[in-house]
């Protein structure tokens, strides 16, 4: 596979670097190289499998609707842009491209919300969430403990779910669902040693979106990595 990544960042890099250990071709580029989505035209995209977008909000929408207008497949590890949600993936289908998004690659996360999902279907408890990232992390809460909420509050619409957010040094990302009753406490904890874990998702996710026509969630098919 030939993949091109977006971002040249801590995590970007690591994409690119384990992507080549993988044994694919990488391609990378900063944001500044690539203002507007101006690099991602059909010609420089011909023979790039999958496009790899971890840079800010506003760029990556950007940079979908570049790829996805001409049938290109595309990993967003960005968040922050949920909004363009429905567009982006009306796109996907009208033009027969590929999208994976998620608010965290890495499987170790899933696992935290096939947990949390457990854990919310307790009664009698208060659910609270805290999470500490890196100082230059632009987006709090973070689009993992969002998610999070949201698994939540779909087993118990309308209960009081705070989130906490930190920003600290190069913290490389810790998320806590804590569940408190009258009697005890239960707590399912994340803590992110390396930023690895993110990126070997996040190329897995390129190599199984290889090929394929559709938008899906990072969490409804890492199982089949």
């Amino acid at each position: 596979m030939l993949i091109l990544v977006l971002g040249k960042g801590k995590t970007g890099s690591l994409v690119a670097e384990v992507a080549r250990e993988r044994g694919h071709g990488v391609r990378a580029l900063d944001i500044e190289e690539n203002v507007h989505a101006s690099a991602l035209t059909a010609p420089n995209l011909a023979g790039v499998d999958v496009v790899v977008d971890f840079t800010a909000p506003e760029a990556a929408v950007e940079n979908m609707r570049a790829v996805l207008a001409i049938g290109g497949r595309i990993v967003v590890g960005t968040t922050g842009w949920y909004t363009k949600l429905a567009e982006m993936k009306a796109l996907a289908a009208q033009r027969g491209g590929g999208l994976l998004y998620g608010t965290n690659f890495s499987i170790g996360v899933q696992k935290l919300f096939r947990l949390t999902e457990d854990l919310a279907n307790l009664e009698g408890y208060q659910f609270s969430i805290d999470e500490t990232h890196h100082t230059s992390k632009l987006d709090a809460p973070s689009g993992t403990a969002l998610t999070l909420k949201e698994i939540i509050l779909s087993a118990q619409p309308g209960i009081e779910v705070p989130i906490e957010s930190h920003r600290v040094g190069d913290a490389k990302g810790e998320h806590v669902v804590r569940a408190v009753s009258d009697y005890d406490t239960l707590e399912l904890r994340h803590n992110a040693q390396s930023r690895r874990g993110f990126a070997l998702g996040a190329v897995r996710g390129a190599e199984w979106l290889c090929g394929k026509q559709g938008a899906w969630e990072f969490r409804e098919i890492f199982d089949q990595l």
